[in-house]
């Protein structure tokens, strides 16, 4: 079954996915990488239960808004397509917390010239330095002011979703199956799925919207794990602790440094694995390190936590008298191997992209989704591209064909699960 779209069709699509955009990111909802509970910040209600009375007002009955600001609704089956299997399609409330993402002012620019950007502070969206930003010339852009980011990730994913529903809403005789929408808290603490509720779904695959440039489909993520490191020295007064005190400081950033710098974030790409130190903190009597691990081998990320406890027991053995404890926690694991067991998931989104008109090719997420979670869950769920770029950072920016372009690859999914 071929879905063809009209060019009248990509101008409402372009008109109601930016209107959305604009007006999610203006809602403050960082999420906090310390905090103890689901959402781990008040803000992500705010704009879960603004997406509630959207959905309402598009038409759908089905919606719930769970105890822990999971959304999710359900798009009801055209006539005669009921017992199609049901698709699902998911997104992240939250943005991160390495720049704010409060008072986000979104910068629209209409047919891109090409030139350079600027941005508060100083700051330059540089097309010189950025192959992917100089080919937007006469296209629409949405860029931050340099103050925030600008919460394309995942708010993108969002207003697709949100659009693609919409435009189904809308086009009653075009029939498709069963459909659930789960937009959830937390993604980018890593804590966004454990007390999801995955007895409420019956979707049979899922796809996230929670990528990056145009054609971008992800199948594969890291195996992850986020280490606490403990270090305990033995404090005392600065004017007598020579040959007595420990600094336990001392003993976390000796920790640091042993990290191989040739197996960091800045220093890999591709497949190869790091690991991240995040935050240290504490004092003489006690500090503690956070790193990450991420590798899309499940042995090699095994290898690097193997080696946090040979840099603990040289840590100690530099500071006699001192201690050093490593507890690991496994955050996600690589989604490869369950989604390569249902290849028709995959080919499924292949044609979606073919009939959306995306030259699409694969690559593997340098990080993971809650998509990752949700496969381990049970329900294969590969990610689509949304169109940001920059993320995590005031530099960030997304291109509105792009996200015209992942609503189309959404709406032909969901056509095309539905003709099965």
């Amino acid at each position: 079954m071929q879905h063809s779209f009209t060019s009248h069709d990509d101008v409402r699509i372009a008109d109601s996915v930016l209107s959305r955009f604009l007006r999610y990111v203006r809602y403050w909802t960082t999420s906090d990488r310390h905090g103890t509970e689901t959402p781990s910040t008040p803000g992500q209600w705010d704009l879960a239960k603004a997406l509630v009375q959207e959905l309402r007002d598009l038409g759908l009955t089905d919606v719930a808004l769970t105890d822990h600001c999971y959304v999710i609704a359900r798009l009801p089956a055209t006539p005669g397509k009921e017992t199609a299997a049901t698709v699902g399609f998911m997104a992240h409330l939250d943005t991160a917390d390495e720049v704010s993402g409060k008072d986000v002012q979104p910068q629209v620019l209409e047919a891109y010239d090409g030139s350079k950007i600027c941005l508060a502070g100083a700051q330059v969206l540089d097309p010189e330095q950025d192959a992917d930003l100089a080919a937007q010339k006469g296209k629409t852009l949405v860029h931050t002011d340099g103050t925030s980011l600008l919460g394309a990730d995942d708010k993108a994913g969002i207003a697709e979703i949100m659009t693609a529903v919409e435009y189904l809403q809308a086009h009653p005789e075009y029939p498709h199956g069963p459909v659930e929408v789960i937009f959830t808290p937390d993604e980018e603490t890593g804590k966004g799925l454990p007390l999801f509720p995955r007895e409420q779904l019956t979707a049979q695959a899922c796809y996230t919207l929670d990528g990056g440039s145009l054609g971008e489909l992800e199948v594969e993520c890291f195996n992850a794990y986020r280490a606490e490191i403990h270090c305990t020295g033995k404090p005392m007064h600065l004017g007598y602790a020579r040959g007595r005190m420990v600094n336990a400081v001392l003993m976390a950033a000796s920790f640091a440094v042993m990290l191989p710098r040739t197996e960091s974030p800045e220093a890999t790409d591709g497949y190869y694995g790091y690991y991240c130190p995040l935050e240290i903190q504490g004092n003489p009597a006690a500090a503690s390190l956070e790193v990450y691990i991420r590798d899309f081998d499940r042995a090699g990320a095994e290898r690097r936590v193997a080696a946090l406890d040979q840099f603990a027991r040289a840590v100690e053995a530099q500071f006699p008298g001192g201690t050093v404890q490593v507890q690991v926690q496994a955050q996600y694991y690589n989604m490869k191997e369950r989604i390569d067991a249902h290849p028709a998931v995959l080919e499924m989104l292949k044609k979606a992209a073919f009939q959306a008109g995306v030259e699409f090719h694969l690559k593997p997420i340098r990080g993971g989704t809650d998509g990752s979670r949700l496969t381990e869950l049970g329900i294969p769920t590969p990610n689509i591209f949304t169109g940001g770029r920059n993320w995590h950072s005031p530099l960030e920016w997304v291109a509105v064909p792009d996200m015209v372009a992942a609503c189309k690859v959404v709406i032909a999914l969901i056509r095309l699960w539905g003709a099965g």
